[in-house]
């Protein structure tokens, strides 16, 4: 047992570093990308919003595919499909493949992401989650610190290729080790109950129920809707295919709302939904991200433009942020352990919010120390947001449920840092007469305010340091096998 659960983690920790290492040398990579497909920046812009756009939309449902096939085999096929993308992408000989591979890649993204907490959620108890969920979160955040380096290297060296090539080993041998006998305390095919072993094998129509298509379709056009006019928009304004893209989302929404109240088996388990900590950890975990990711846009323009750091050097100087992540996420278990989730969360999202609104106080005499201390404080605090607050709702959510509370963990994850892009590039433009310092200070007072709200969602976090037993958790409508 103990052997197959630290084969798990090691499954879980290696899948989201890979899809994390990905996503920081992929900018490094795209300019000369453009060069040597002679794309436009419009197509290379693409690159990054149809992954996004891919990935956001079929969280939740790649979850619910774990749930139902079991995220052992969902994390494998991710896995596997992700390490051929990134082959096929390292030999696209134009522009379009790259694109289409890069939605492809997306896909894969989805399906691993999700499963990637299903299965530390099926290895390990409720409470001794934290942990193996906090060196996840390390591993993350050595990947967006190695990122830059080793793709600035690789690029420099190689050329942009060799940065996709990067991640095409680990992801297949991770696939493979998933599949392996023992990996995982999770059965690869799971075992119907006896009940539905008395059934037989499920009906199409039965299987299609226990999925609900319906509701992973109108989930995806909402969120790939949403997801586009967060990206679009702040490059392109307020244009008409920005606003059909919105009128979309609200009524795929509204749609989407209507059909999983009828739902026999619905895509969002409505017990989960109601869960007081559960909405509390998305919200925090939403909140979290969209202060952070906005903040380290805008303060990336003001390292470079402002003080006139070449893009190494400027991530030399971001990098106290990706150590604390490394640093604070163990530090974090530790804490909810003694403090209790609501404590150790408020405190996280207080210290993001403290550290943004320092970034607010810099100017053109900003010294690597004092930029460094405020990325000291939104390391510390976002790692102790995502750890705790992921940890929450991994643990509220029913077994058979994992997958879609992941995918919803997921999926704040990946609209959170767009909604927070999006918010600092309005704010940054409003005044274009404006000088970049004190737009700048404006962003950050908005972005730690957004950093604020996390923390008053996370009072709806339990108090306590016990987890819940198996009993409490809200049960879920049974899924036909």
């Amino acid at each position: 047992m103990i052997r197959q659960r630290h084969l798990t983690l090691a499954c879980s920790v290696v899948g989201a570093a890979v899809v994390a290492l990905d996503g920081t040398v992929l900018t490094l990579a795209q300019p000369a990308l453009q060069r040597d497909l002679d794309a436009d920046f419009g197509q290379v812009q693409w690159t990054s919003t149809g992954y996004l756009v891919a990935v956001a939309s079929l969280l939740v449902f790649a979850g619910r595919l774990g749930d139902r096939y079991g995220h052992r085999r969902i994390f494998a096929l991710g896995t596997l499909g992700f390490a051929a993308a990134s082959a096929g992408i390292a030999l696209a000989p134009g522009i379009g493949w790259v694109i289409a591979l890069r939605v492809l890649q997306g896909v894969c993204g989805a399906l691993l992401q999700p499963a990637t907490l299903g299965m530390l959620r099926a290895a390990y108890p409720a409470d001794r989650l934290a942990m193996p969920i906090a060196l996840r979160t390390s591993a993350i955040g050595l990947a967006a610190a190695a990122g830059p380096l080793v793709g600035g290297a690789l690029v420099s060296a190689y050329g942009w290729r060799s940065v996709f090539a990067l991640t095409v080993l680990p992801a297949f041998a991770i696939g493979l080790l998933a599949l392996a006998p023992t990996a995982s305390a999770e059965p690869l095919f799971p075992a119907a109950s006896p009940a539905r072993a008395e059934r037989g094998r499920p009906t199409a129509a039965e299987t299609r129920a226990s999925l609900d298509l319906p509701g992973a379709f109108l989930l995806a056009v909402t969120l790939a809707c949403l997801v586009h006019v967060l990206v679009a928009a702040p490059e392109t304004g307020a244009t008409a295919g920005n606003a059909l893209a919105l009128a979309t989302a609200l009524v795929a929404g509204a749609v989407l709302v209507r059909h999983e109240r009828r739902a026999a088996h619905p895509l969002l388990p409505p017990a989960l939904l109601r869960s007081r900590p559960v909405a509390a950890g998305l919200g925090a975990l939403l909140a979290a991200s969209a202060a952070l990711f906005g903040s380290l846009f805008v303060a990336t323009y003001f390292l470079q433009d402002v003080r006139g750091l070449d893009p190494l050097t400027g991530a030399v100087w971001t990098l106290p942020l990706a150590v604390l992540m490394v640093l604070g996420a163990p530090a974090a278990a530790l804490a909810q352990r003694r403090f209790g989730p609501r404590r150790t969360t408020v405190a996280g999202a207080l210290l993001l919010s403290v550290g943004v609104l320092l970034l607010s106080r810099l100017d053109e005499r900003a010294t690597a120390v004092t930029t460094g201390g405020c990325f000291v404080l939104l390391g510390a605090g976002f790692s102790t947001v995502m750890v705790t607050a992921t940890a929450v709702v991994v643990k509220r959510a029913a077994a058979a449920d994992a997958g879609v509370a992941g995918g919803l963990q997921q999926t704040a994850m990946n609209t959170g840092p767009a909604l927070g892009v999006a918010m600092a590039t309005l704010l940054m433009t409003l005044d274009p007469s404006a000088a970049f310092v004190p737009a700048m200070g404006t962003t950050f007072l908005a972005l730690a305010a957004v950093a604020a709200l996390g923390a008053a969602a996370a009072l709806g976090l339990p108090a306590g340091t016990a987890a819940p037993r198996e009993a409490e958790r809200p049960p879920s409508a049974p899924l036909p096998r």
